[in-house]
């Protein structure tokens, strides 16, 4: 018995590693596409507004951020409800935090990035590059520092709208690719159904 489960599982993990090696050149240009599109107009719109420091910094959250929105569509990290509001929610607890924890970064920085990573778990809205957003907030510069919460609204809601407008543009160009994913909805409704089913 455990000798044919263990040939089942090696059956199984060939198929995955060989379909993971497999390249498909229409995937990567529209992760390309996407990613090259959507982080060059946040790009073009951030330039000279921030210090250079700052500009890496938010580029970095949004580059990460591509990744997921283009190059993993499926994950639920990837998800529209996770872009947006793990952004969101992050930024927002950047802010509150340099507010009440101006002069102790040591303090302020891991626990800006602990809060939103609870905070993003408790709404179903965990997005890793959220993390970088709320320590953007707390180790800017005095020009970040002094948006407040207006840095909540412009880089960081803006930025965020805009990755996800070009990437319901770009990841819905073929049938290959559908964003955002319906998996999670369609085992939801399947769950329903066959609770009532049972009852």
């Amino acid at each position: 018995m455990p000798t044919k489960k263990i040939k089942r599982n090696y059956r199984k993990a060939k198929y995955v590693l060989y379909k993971e090696t497999l390249v498909d050149f229409k995937e990567h240009f529209w992760a390309f596409t996407g990613s090259f599109v959507g982080l060059g107009i946040i790009s073009y719109l951030q330039y000279g507004l921030y210090s250079v420091q700052d500009y890496v910094f938010l580029i970095g959250s949004f580059g990460a951020s591509c990744v997921l929105v283009y190059g993993v569509i499926q994950s639920p990290l990837a998800q529209p409800r996770n872009l947006v509001g793990g952004h969101l929610i992050s930024a927002i607890i950047g802010v509150t935090i340099q507010k009440l924890i101006p002069d102790v970064i040591w303090v302020a920085a891991p626990l800006a990035v602990s809060l939103s990573i609870v905070f993003m778990q408790i709404t179903k809205t965990l997005h890793p590059p959220g993390g970088a957003t709320a320590l953007i907030a707390v180790t800017g510069s005095a020009d970040i520092k002094a948006l407040g919460y207006w840095y909540v609204l412009s880089p960081v809601l803006s930025g965020a709208l805009i990755l996800l407008a070009v990437a319901l543009l770009f990841n819905n160009m073929t049938s290959n690719r559908q964003y955002p994913s319906h998996q999670k909805f369609t085992h939801f409704r399947k769950r329903i159904k066959e609770r009532l089913k049972n009852n």
